[in-house]
């Protein structure tokens, strides 16, 4: 028997549905593991990279960075010059469960992903099954991300929602934990796309 209280699903993108990873690029250019990770712990961090998630302009975020670190102005440039190398493919388990999810039409399909205004657009054109969401929140649009308040507010407000008839699925632990104290209690942890399958099926979604 189908779960007929749940009628929203909402996505995370990133590490979900697209594989995105600065590795693509960042291994041609730096052989050494070691000195990567110090790339990406010190120079172009991941807390770095989420500011521009909430909007802030790519090229203003670069020259920035360029000021702090001028002996890494190729790799800083290379990030977001770069960056349409860092999408991979669809991660194709998870865009079947949502193609399924799709043609039950018993549910609201919802995307909601930290992601930049000005890169958004490269994985809107290249991934169609982007398509099949009733709507997509961009953190980059919005001027907040997760795991703050605003954006599950504003999504919940936006596409009519209620927390209660809402999953979210989520690849990051620390976003799953601020959407359930936002509300949303049935929040996943998307580890692969067969345990997401195992995981709908007891909700009996699948």
């Amino acid at each position: 028997m189908k779960n007929k209280s749940i009628k929203n699903i909402i996505f995370d993108l990133g590490g979900v549905l697209i594989d995105w990873n600065p590795d693509y690029v960042f291994k041609k250019l730096i052989k050494k593991k070691t000195d990567r990770e110090f790339f990406y712990e010190k120079v172009c961090t991941f807390e770095w990279n989420e500011n521009q998630d909430m909007g802030y302009p790519l090229k203003k975020a670069t020259r920035e960075r360029i000021k702090l670190f001028p002996e890494y102005e190729k790799l800083i440039l290379a990030y977001y010059g770069r960056w349409k190398e860092m999408l991979g493919g669809e991660i194709s388990g998870t865009v079947e469960i949502l193609k399924n999810l799709y043609l039950k039409e018993k549910f609201k399909l919802i995307g909601l992903t930290n992601w930049s205004s000005e890169t958004f657009p490269i994985a809107l054109k290249k991934f169609k099954f982007l398509r099949l969401f009733s709507g997509i929140v961009v953190s980059g649009e919005e001027k907040t991300r997760k795991p703050f308040d605003e954006i599950y507010q504003l999504t919940i407000n936006r596409y009519n929602l209620n927390c209660d008839e809402t999953v979210f699925i989520d690849d990051n632990q620390r976003n799953i934990n601020a959407a359930i104290d936002f509300g949303i209690k049935k929040s996943i942890l998307f580890k692969n796309p067969e345990n997401l399958e195992a995981d709908l099926k007891k909700l009996k979604i699948l």
